[in-house]
């Protein structure tokens, strides 16, 4: 059990569901209507805030968070995820403990937005100076969230200089039959050019002709508008 002034789940649920309304909880049903799952009706700055003043969770806290039917929730246990591993005082083997947990309970994270708060901060971080074997076996499974999550986790990656892994997975993923991987993939390859542009051409150049449309968009987002038309006219792909 949590001491006594240890945040919990049930009181980070309550917090949440006193700032709910039903116009917010309409917003989302409108902006989600293919979602099968509850909406408490909460802003996400206001989940957010309270992920933050919620930061030193327990992991078993968090876990519970995950197991709880409404989105909202569950978004928060990932940002609490993200806010202990980003922590300076967070250590090696609390992150480690995190991406276990990120990992083990993936059933939980189980759409776009959700994998976007915790791929990078959590899951990322906790690989950066470990075996990153797992990224490969996630970008083999038959969910695209954890397709997702693979490439997502490159961010940390990215940020110093490590390229490798993105090119690896991108060029893996480049068939995915999933928008929302493609655009992933996209997103990473653009972020990957900031570090080196010559590389991004040349990975362009290898694949610019065959690759999907929203991952091609996304990748050369960047560059000169002369330049992202001659990509874009290079393709011989429909998809």
């Amino acid at each position: 059990m949590p001491a006594a002034d240890a945040p919990t789940a049930q009181a980070f649920i309550a917090r949440l569901e006193s700032e709910a309304t039903e116009a917010e909880r309409v917003k989302y049903r409108r902006y989600f209507p293919e979602r099968h799952e509850e909406f408490i009706g909460v802003r996400m700055g206001a989940v957010f805030a309270a992920a933050r003043e919620n930061a030193t969770m327990d992991l078993d806290q968090i876990e519970r968070l995950l197991e709880h039917d409404a989105h909202e929730v569950r978004a928060g246990a990932v940002r609490i995820m993200a806010e202990q591993a980003k922590a300076r005082s967070t250590t090696d083997g609390r992150r480690r403990e995190l991406a276990d947990l990120y990992l083990r309970r993936h059933d939980r994270i189980d759409d776009w937005d959700l994998v976007d708060l915790g791929a990078w901060e959590v899951l990322g971080r906790s690989l950066v100076d470990g075996d990153r074997g797992v990224l490969d076996e996630l970008a083999a499974s038959s969910d695209p969230w954890r397709r997702r999550s693979a490439i997502c986790a490159t961010f940390a990656f990215i940020r110093r200089g490590e390229l490798d892994d993105t090119y690896r997975l991108a060029e893996r993923l480049l068939d995915d039959e999933h928008d929302l991987v493609r655009k992933a993939v996209g997103w990473a390859l653009r972020n990957a050019g900031d570090s080196d542009l010559a590389r991004l051409r040349a990975f362009l150049e290898a694949h610019a002709a065959t690759m999907p449309r929203v991952t091609l968009r996304n990748a050369i987002e960047k560059l000169p508008a002369e330049e992202r038309k001659r990509w874009l006219s290079a393709r011989v792909s429909p998809g």
